[in-house]
């Protein structure tokens, strides 16, 4: 069993911030700033790319609801919210979890276009056009 879904389970401790049937939100153990936290799914699924539609639904609004009790009861009304996707960029746990880490004055953080840089070769046009013809 994965660790989330031992959180998600009770089996393994954590300090819940919200839970409804479909999602589940905690503090970050290894937290980037006050009230850092995670939501995620009840349901065991690896990979944001993998969440139906109805359950990413609740998870983004259980993310948008936890980041207004967090709001609240901190006074960070700017936040840094990301999901990390795929094998190359860190994940340490196979469970779809969206971080929301509060930002404050002066906290030293960065903006989240500042998680890559790399060069683009193609024209925005050729892009679009790789893109597009994949669309629905």
């Amino acid at each position: 069993m994965c660790i989330f879904c031992s959180i998600a389970s009770g089996e393994t401790p954590a300090h819940r911030l919200y839970e409804d049937e479909k999602t589940l939100a905690f503090l970050e153990i290894d937290p980037s700033s006050p009230g850092h936290t995670m939501v995620i799914p009840q349901k065991h699924v690896e990979d944001f790319m993998d969440l139906d539609g109805n359950l990413m639904s609740a998870v983004m609004e259980t993310v948008q609801k936890v980041a207004g009790m967090i709001e609240k009861g901190l006074g960070a009304d700017n936040f840094t919210i990301g999901v990390n996707s795929g094998k190359i960029v860190g994940r340490h746990v196979e469970h779809v979890h969206v971080h929301i880490i509060p930002r404050f004055p002066d906290d030293g953080g960065h903006y989240i276009q500042g998680v890559v840089k790399r060069p683009v070769q193609d024209t925005l046009e050729e892009i679009r056009e790789k893109i597009t013809k994949h669309g629905n």
